[in-house]
Order: C-alpha cells, then sequence, then structure tokens
C-alpha cells in the first residue's frame, strides 16, 4: 500500500470515530510526544536494545505505529506529504557540517 492511500484510510478511519474535532495541531503534537515517550519507556533501564524480549519489539512496533500515524494526522492537518518533507530533509542534511551547523 502506498503512504498516499494509507493517508486516506487513516483520516477516514478518524472520521468514522469522530475524532476530528480532537484532532488540531496541538493535540496533535502532544500525542506525537506522549507515544514518543512510551518508546522511550520501553529502553529504560536497558544497556542495549540486544535485551528486547519478543514480546518488548512487539511493543515498540505498535508504539512506533502510533507516532507515526499521529504524525501522519498532523500532516494531513497541514496538507503536506510526509515524503515529500522526509526527502527535503534528507538533502538538507546531505549538505550540512554537523560540528559547524548549529540549525536543523
Amino acid at each position: 500500500m502506498d503512504h498516499q492511500k494509507l493517508m486516506h484510510e487513516l483520516v477516514e478511519f478518524r472520521h468514522s470515530r469522530g475524532w476530528d474535532e480532537y484532532h488540531n495541531l496541538k493535540n496533535l503534537a502532544e500525542a506525537v510526544n506522549i507515544e514518543a515517550a512510551e518508546i522511550m519507556e520501553i529502553f529504560q533501564w536497558k544497556e542495549t536494545t540486544d535485551q528486547l524480549t519478543d514480546e518488548e519489539t512487539t511493543h515498540l512496533k505498535g508504539e512506533i505505529a502510533d507516532t507515526l500515524i499521529y504524525l501522519f494526522y498532523m500532516c494531513d492537518q497541514l496538507k503536506i506529504d510526509p515524503i515529500d518533507v522526509m526527502k527535503a530533509k534528507l538533502e538538507y542534511n546531505k549538505g550540512r557540517h554537523w560540528k559547524e551547523d548549529k540549525n536543523v
């Protein structure tokens, strides 16, 4: 499935649940951070990622998906293509000199 079809399905799912009114940029940004914190929680107190159990890996996949879904919803609100912004950022990063460049 391509990302545009996925974006459409995500938006339709949100609409079918009546969540549109809650999905403003502020709320979505908060949700992204909450889900990202749940990713970090999986790694809390671990020395290496080699210590992940199968159950933790499954949990991690779910939290990554939750984070990406909220980011896709943000892209929808902003009317931007997530692949296009990642490509643009990659091209920008290719020209950066990490020790000298303080801008992100």
